[in-house]
């Protein structure tokens, strides 16, 4: 059954000697703005996180994600489309089908039955039954996570070193390896999950629970070489009781304060997280609010017990754990 309550999310990790989302037009640069100083993560990298958790780990399918044939060619999106042109289990020849309506149908069905990537943030995916048939499916994802961005300016720092290997045959020097990674960077998405886009992709609560379980474990899970170091430190979830309505912009109600400059942090214990803003909203909004879910790291430190805050709203709330 899909969700029925509209819920904001609000989500902060943190990167030590990392990468946390390289812009390829730029070396791969940490993307950072220019007027701020602050790091920006886009949503697409977050999605990515969440993705492969839920394929690696929890065993779900998705429909992003790399497939190659046995010479090594990639799929494109219309050969992984058709991977779900199934009935009973077995692929069809799509050109033994009626007509290209019955072949959207059927991928159609089989996308949101099986890929929870497609219910949590949608799709739009070409098909082509023959050279005159084509189309699309576009799904509006009930899930949206408007870009990160740092609580706090960063500092870009420029690392070099040698390879274990030469550069090419008969060379007596070895090459040289170059990377930009943030030395300590706190970060926060907001996100609302859509009641009404859940009608059309099916997402159900269960989905969601499985969201914020990969937002947590899938981020404490990046130990590539770019994403090592990468700890969430808290997520909250707000669902609301009253038809289409959300607070907004949720990051913007909590602050990083600390004594030292913003481009000499270094790790977590250095920062007092504010939260009173957040608490002064969620009472505001205490008539509207259904249930409140949190899980916050014990390397957080607060302005406020948010805890204790959070247990005397009058609202019911529920600690989280992963």
């Amino acid at each position: 059954m899909s969700i029925s309550n509209r819920s904001e999310i609000l989500f902060l990790y943190d990167v030590n000697y990392a990468n946390p989302n390289g812009d390829p037009l730029d070396a791969n640069k940490p993307r950072i703005d220019e007027e701020t100083g602050r790091n920006i993560v886009t949503d697409v990298r977050l999605k990515r996180t969440v993705r492969d958790y839920l394929h690696q780990v929890k065993g779900e399918e998705i429909f992003v994600r790399e497939i190659a044939d046995d010479n090594d060619v990639i799929q494109d999106a219309k050969l992984r489309a058709e991977d779900f042109l199934l009935q009973e289990g077995i692929k069809l020849n799509k050109s033994k089908l009626g007509n290209f309506k019955e072949m959207k149908d059927i991928i159609q069905n089989n996308l949101l039955s099986d890929c929870i990537d497609v219910r949590l943030f949608g799709a739009t995916i070409p098909l082509e039954k023959s050279a005159k048939e084509k189309g699309s499916i576009t799904f509006t994802g009930p899930v949206q996570f408007k870009m990160g961005r740092s609580l706090h300016r960063v500092k870009l720092q420029y690392i070099k070193g040698t390879g274990a290997f030469a550069a090419d045959e008969n060379k007596t020097q070895k090459t040289f390896r170059e990377e930009y990674v943030l030395p300590y960077s706190l970060i926060a998405f907001h996100g609302i999950v859509n009641e009404n886009a859940a009608k059309h992709t099916g997402l159900t609560e269960d989905d969601v629970s499985k969201l914020l379980e990969a937002l947590w474990a899938g981020t404490r899970n990046l130990i590539s070489r770019s994403k090592a170091m990468h700890n969430p430190r808290l997520l909250l979830r707000v669902a609301y009781s009253e038809p289409c309505f959300h607070m907004g912009e949720l990051d913007k109600l909590v602050s990083a304060e600390y004594k030292v400059e913003d481009e000499a942090l270094r790790d977590i214990d250095e920062i007092i997280l504010n939260v009173e803003p957040l608490i002064k909203a969620l009472v505001d909004n205490s008539e509207k609010i259904a249930y409140v879910q949190y899980f916050i790291a014990d390397a957080v430190r607060t302005s406020t017990n948010f805890a204790e805050e959070l247990s005397a709203l009058g609202i019911k709330t529920e600690a989280m754990s992963f």
